[in-house]
């Protein structure tokens, strides 16, 4: 089985010479997370490659991860961070994947800056634009999932991977999956994926985290395991690595083995195009 983290940030620290965004710093919590620190962490636990998710708060500068990928282009690979609202939004994506490393991009829709965007067709040349292009895009829309059902129902051949499940931050057990119907009515849209990562994040036990368990069930039932995208968010997770890591492989006992496969690593390796 081939394992693929579909969620790692790394970053550097913010220096006077390269900036973050003003009054990001506080979601770092005062630390960077270097590649290197990812690959033993990834080797530690027998992971093979992961993606790279250049976090909010550095602003919209996918850099770090680029460099992680370039050095690493058998372990790592990248879902960029895009503006569309800026100049020269559209000359942009259109080459975007010619970048070394790049296999797509990564929207998030938190904060209030960003979420009036999902609503108000601004963006309707975006998704237009990366259906044509063939740019899968992984989204984060906590609470906000039936946004995305009129956007996967004009643009049918757009790949859109829902991150964390669309989970809202403070929420733990079954609180934090009351509106889990939303997103599993996205499942009729075959075009739409389910991340399920950092899910240990969303449990107050530890593992196996048997309350996560009947949510998971209902996420495979509707999704299957072929539009499941396993990954941990290591740098917010709440327990050891390989506990994220045996939630599927070993806790889940509906799962079988070739479903395990397609979770863990081949889904993420489908649907963003990274050939295994």
């Amino acid at each position: 089985m081939t394992i693929i983290d579909a969620q790692i940030h790394v970053w550097n620290p913010d220096t006077p010479s390269r900036p973050w965004p003003p009054g990001r710093a506080a979601y770092a919590h005062g630390r960077s997370l270097s590649a290197e620190e990812v690959l033993r962490v990834m080797d530690g636990a027998g992971v093979a490659r992961a993606v790279l998710v250049p976090p909010s708060w550095i602003g919209d500068d996918n850099s770090d991860a680029l460099t992680a990928a370039r050095a690493h282009p058998d372990r790592f690979a990248v879902m960029g961070r895009f503006d569309p609202t800026a100049p020269g939004a559209e000359g942009r994506l259109r080459h975007w994947l010619s970048e070394p490393g790049m296999l797509g991009i990564r929207l998030t829709f938190h904060l209030p800056l960003w979420q009036a965007w999902l609503g108000d067709g601004s963006l309707d040349w975006f998704w237009a634009a990366a259906e044509q292009a063939g740019v899968p895009l992984m989204v984060f829309v906590p609470g906000q999932a039936p946004a995305l059902a009129p956007i996967a129902a004009r643009h049918p051949r757009l790949r859109l991977i829902l991150d964390h499940l669309a989970r809202p931050g403070a929420l733990k057990d079954d609180a934090a999956f009351e509106d889990l119907d939303q997103v599993l009515a996205l499942a009729k849209y075959p075009a739409v994926a389910a991340k399920v990562s950092a899910l240990p994040c969303y449990s107050s036990e530890p593992y196996p985290f048997p309350r996560l368990h009947s949510h998971v069930r209902r996420i495979y039932e509707a999704f299957g395991s072929r539009r499941m995208l396993w990954g941990t968010d290591y740098s917010r997770l709440t327990c050891p690595y390989a506990d994220a890591i045996r939630l599927f492989t070993d806790a889940l006992d509906f799962l079988s083995r070739g479903d395990r496969e397609w979770i863990m690593g081949r889904a993420t390796a489908e649907w963003i195009g990274w050939r295994l």
